[in-house]
């Protein structure tokens, strides 16, 4: 895999892109990570058993809140741009509210900026030469609205502290709670309270990445009740409990990690 820095100018909207060329089948476990992405195939699309479909050969994957086994034939070639939780519905016309939970096509949303850029996506003689025509369509979409910063804020004080309340997120952006709710749903995808479930699981994930195995002291440093409710909800986000997935694979969160 490849990992690519955006433009300076983008990337209060893009956290990266990443390349995979692969001509071996894989499986691969994933888990909510808490930021849509999207997502080009030129080689054979990745199928989900979870959702018993491949994805789109243009796919643009919403917030999620289960995790996914994610395979390849072994015909992998795809390109991939990771946004900041908030910032996709810019980009596509489309608050990701609307695809919460799935994976839809591209094409599906029958917007023609974006068909016309997947056919130049698909017409790159190789997969690094798309990075280039995909950061300037994305330049040519930047939009920024106030909404954008002000849900940017909230997610700034969540990720900082993952047990803040809807009220202090609120209070932060200076909105009501309602409408805070309203915007942040609209602006990421799900609702702040059941995102900071995910943001406390990947930050959980991140403490184990970096080599803690004491699951009581992550519990009480994330703010879940106690180890029980830690393991539970970690098995809700991944499908294994904290020692299977030790067992399973090394921990990594996407959400806490910046890979460039």
């Amino acid at each position: 895999m490849k990992i690519y820095k955006p433009k300076e100018e983008l990337r209060p909207y893009v956290r990266y892109y990443w390349i995979l060329e692969s001509m071996e089948p894989f499986n691969v476990l994933t888990f909510p990570i808490g930021c849509p992405q999207m997502i080009f195939h030129r080689g054979t699309p990745l199928f989900i058993p979870e959702l018993s479909t491949s994805q789109n050969r243009f796919t643009i994957s919403g917030q999620v809140n289960f995790p996914a086994h994610i395979t390849s034939d072994g015909d992998t070639s795809m390109i991939v741009a990771v946004f900041h939780p908030h910032t996709v519905g810019m980009f596509i016309d489309t608050p990701p509210s609307a695809f919460y939970n799935q994976e839809i096509s591209g094409y599906d949303l029958e917007k023609k900026s974006l068909n016309l850029l997947a056919d130049r996506v698909f017409e790159c003689a190789d997969a690094q030469a798309a990075i280039p025509l995909l950061e300037q369509w994305l330049m040519s979409r930047i939009n920024h609205v106030l909404n954008i910063d002000r849900i940017g804020i909230a997610l700034s004080a969540m990720l900082n502290s993952t047990s803040l309340s809807v009220e202090t997120l609120a209070s932060v952006t200076c909105l009501g709670k309602k409408q805070f709710e309203r915007l942040f749903r609209e602006c990421v995808g799900m609702n702040p309270k059941e995102y900071g479930r995910i943001a406390r699981f990947q930050h959980a994930l991140r403490i184990m990445q970096l080599g803690s195995r004491n699951y009581a002291d992550i519990a009480y440093a994330n703010g879940y009740a106690d180890q029980s409710h830690f393991i539970r909800e970690f098995r809700q986000f991944s499908g294994l409990t904290p020692k299977q997935l030790m067992e399973y694979q090394t921990p990594y969160s996407d959400l806490y990690t910046n890979p460039v």
